[in-house]
């Protein structure tokens, strides 16, 4: 393992074929005799379909196929989308619509699938939708963040999803009624959409007597298992392949209806057929993120320590629902609720509330930004209102070193931390001693800054097990199959460098295989950090396998026992002798000797805990009070990510992380009409952040290692954008508090910064 301590910052060795345009992308690999999709969709958020006439459209000259819903329950495919459950406060479950492949008798937003079109070229498939006949009778809409309104389902008669607790209730009012002071702040986090890079994509084709369906994901084994349970297969009879992804995001984890349609339609016509998403059509269709309401409350004693917490959250779950939101917005969102404060009792209530609007699933941090964001927004709060320092408010209640392994009010057990001594980090690498200097000067220019803080800590997630298989191929290289999958954050060259540092094996000697579900018998993806934690794990235990194999046959082939070989990262050492082959030269002995038993390794690994990433974000903004304008003059991120293999990939995902962040803070906001049309439906419309909205970001580490793997590492995919959005709301609210603002909502857009100021005022006169 000393090796591995060295933590090369390695360039990423997979982006010189995405930088010379040689990138498999799903829509660049598709079959080129494939014929084309197309998606016709609602134009109306709730309506009852009275009309859905296709004939027309399949007289169009090149078109082949046309499904509708009932073209499908024809074709025997009757399963729809499937979503998690969770329990309801009094015991029943929530609710659980069917979510239909193609709308039925009712579309329930704006973009819903509702015919899928299959046509020799995109031009002749959309000439077709223009001719289909879609006939409905308006429903009323509804989009407000509360129970009510014309049902979109009968099974939710109020529209409710969901009414999910968890903690003491009556311990934590108990609390509160007896705390010192308590303080509560309502908190709205903005909706936004996804916008991978890459948007979806797919296609499928025959392959002998199976399917093969490649999607561009986050890995194969999910997809898998729901085609083959929608397509009526047996698994075995499927190939899911995961070509290269342009980002995901938590988006691209779950089914969409495509992916099924694709499919259905290849079976259907014998040959293959690819679907592409267009930019809008993304925006339209791809489950969103974020969407939640929450009225937060801490409860404090007399030396301004926390007593209690208590929370209740309204999420949008959109018109059905998705994959895992249900309980991203209720079990994932409690992981770490009391992030990393020394809290005794909670209570966390979550209802969730069906709307005429794309349905909302998981967007990265997976129910930890949202957490973290309203903790650290009710903790800038509190710090105000108690009349306490906010950094030393956070030092007062953090959880300290002595208290590890630490059981949460969640039930989350945290294994090690030392949170003061990376905030004490962090006041040095911002220079938060010189932030009074830099406000008097802001100030002298007419701008208002401000300084914000957020320490956040996020659960790595997703499943705990995780294959991987090493093999010796014929051409004296090594390959590794791996059961994760990149979609951007350079896994290629992460793994590929982890297992030439245990092995001694050259990197250029190592082929990278992922993203095919013949190649490996499972893998759990990648989604919530997990994936260099995890996977490694899994490459070490396989490592072992072949040391102690190859040192088996050393000793069988040197006639000596085999605790007179050893191996040092890079070489085997044999007794006393001048031998030291290589990994890679003791393949080959076995191949020449006949022993392919030693040419072929797996492992598979459980995680009997998780580790949790943590860390502290410093935003300093300026406000302009005459236009609106905010910018974010410096950010520094000091994190403690345990043990690195790649410094240099950390810090990338950082600055990509906290760019996202930005964007929601500063940027994105998704809007709907009252009638349910989305109007933000294109780049227009809807704010991405540009690179003129960011600062440069300084970015360093202050490792605990954990106590959960061999490695002691701790993930930090998503560590980004955890701890930019409080970071840049509190410095956005520090900036306005001297002019009365006392309500600061993400986006910090000009338009409504402006509008805060203006309110303020007039409310002072």
């Amino acid at each position: 393992m000393e090796k591995f301590g060295k933590s090369q910052p390695v360039k990423r060795i997979e982006d010189v074929r995405f930088l010379n345009g040689t990138g498999r992308y799903v829509d660049d690999i598709a079959p080129t005799d494939g014929l084309r999709g197309y998606v016709f969709r609602s134009s109306v958020a709730h309506a009852r379909i009275d009309t859905l006439d296709v004939s027309d459209a399949r007289d169009v000259p090149g078109v082949h196929l046309i499904l509708t819903a009932a073209d499908l329950v024809k074709a025997g495919y009757t399963e729809g989308l499937w979503g998690t459950t969770v329990p309801n406060r009094d015991g029943s479950n929530g609710a659980a619509p069917f979510r239909p492949v193609l709308a039925t008798d009712t579309v329930r937003y704006v973009g819903e699938a509702v015919a899928f079109i299959v046509a020799d070229t995109l031009e002749a498939a959309r000439d077709a939708a223009e001719l289909i006949e879609f006939e409905y009778t308006d429903k009323p809409v509804h989009l407000g963040l509360a129970s009510g309104g014309v049902p979109l389902h009968a099974e939710a008669p109020r529209n409710t999803a969901f009414d999910w607790g968890l903690g003491d209730e009556a311990a934590t009012h108990a609390a509160f009624d007896a705390a010192h002071r308590t303080v509560s702040l309502d908190v709205e986090d903005n909706r936004i959409i996804v916008n991978a890079m890459e948007p979806r994509g797919c296609y499928a084709e025959p392959d002998g007597d199976r399917l093969h369906v490649s999607i561009n994901a986050q890995g194969v084994w999910e997809h898998k298992k729901h085609l083959a349970r929608v397509l009526n297969m047996d698994a075995e009879a499927i190939r899911v392949t995961n070509p290269d992804t342009g980002g995901g995001f938590g988006m691209k984890a779950m089914p969409h209806p495509e992916n099924f349609l694709t499919a259905i339609a290849c079976k259907m016509l014998g040959r293959p057929v690819r679907w592409m998403s267009e930019r809008t059509e993304a925006m339209l269709s791809d489950n969103a993120g974020r969407d939640l309401r929450h009225t937060a409350e801490l409860a404090f004693d007399a030396d301004n320590r926390i007593t209690a917490y208590r929370v209740k959250t309204v999420a949008n779950m959109g018109a059905y629902n998705s994959h895992f939101a249900q309980a991203i917005q209720t079990n994932l969102f409690a992981k770490v609720l009391m992030g990393t404060y020394d809290v005794q009792t909670s209570w966390l209530q979550v209802e969730g509330v069906y709307t005429n609007t794309t349905p909302v699933d998981a967007y990265r941090g997976a129910g930890r930004p949202e957490a973290i964001y309203l903790l650290e927004r009710v903790m800038d709060r509190a710090a105000r209102e108690l009349d306490v320092d906010p950094w030393d408010l956070r030092r007062i209640n953090f959880i300290k070193p002595h208290q590890f392994p630490y059981k949460t009010t969640t039930g989350e057990t945290y294994d090690v931390g030392d949170f003061d001594r990376v905030l004490s980090r962090a006041a040095g690498f911002a220079d938060h001693a010189g932030f009074a200097a830099r406000r008097a000067a802001s100030e002298a220019q007419g701008k208002l800054r401000g300084s914000g803080l957020c320490y956040y800590i996020e659960s790595i997630l997703g499943s705990p097990m995780e294959d991987v298989k090493v093999t010796f191929d014929e051409d004296g290289g090594a390959s590794i199959y791996v059961g994760t999958q990149s979609n951007g954050q350079g896994h290629e060259t992460v793994f590929t460098q982890f297992l030439s540092d245990q092995t001694g094996i050259p990197a250029d000697k190592i082929r990278f295989v992922q993203g095919d579900s013949d190649l490996i018998a499972r893998g759990g993806g990648t989604g919530g950090s997990r994936s260099v934690t995890i996977q490694n794990t899994a490459t070490l235990a396989a490592v072992d396998k072949i040391i102690t194999a190859f040192t088996g046959f050393l000793a069988d082939q040197q006639g000596i026992a085999e605790n007179e070989i050893s191996f040092d990262d890079e070489q085997f050492r044999v007794g006393t002798s001048n031998i030291t082959p290589t990994m890679l030269e003791v393949a080959q002995m076995a191949r020449d000797a006949g022993r392919d038993d030693l040419l072929i390794f797996d492992a598979t690994i459980t995680l009997d805990a998780r580790s949790f990433p943590n860390g502290a974000h410093v935003a300093e903004v300026e406000v302009d009070p005459e236009t609106g304008q905010v910018s974010v003059d410096r950010y520094t991120v000091v994190d403690d990510f345990g043990n690195l293999i790649n410094p240099m990939l950390a810090e990338g995902q950082v600055h990509g992380g906290v760019a996202q962040g930005l964007g929601q803070a500063l940027t994105e906001r998704v809007v709907y009409d009252e009638d349910g049309q989305l109007l933000t439906a294109t780049f227009m419309d809807y704010a991405m952040p540009r690179a003129d909205d960011l600062p440069m970001i300084g970015f360093t580490t202050e490792a605990t290692p954990s106590t959960t793997n061999p490695m002691g590492m701790k993930g930090c995919g998503e560590a980004g954008t955890i701890g930019a959005l409080a970071a840049v709301a509190n410095a956005v609210q520090d900036a306005m508090w001297s002019r009365g603002v006392r309500q600061a909502d993400m986006p910090f857009t000009p338009q409504r910064v402006w509008g805060m100021l203006q309110d303020a005022r007039i409310a002072a006169e």
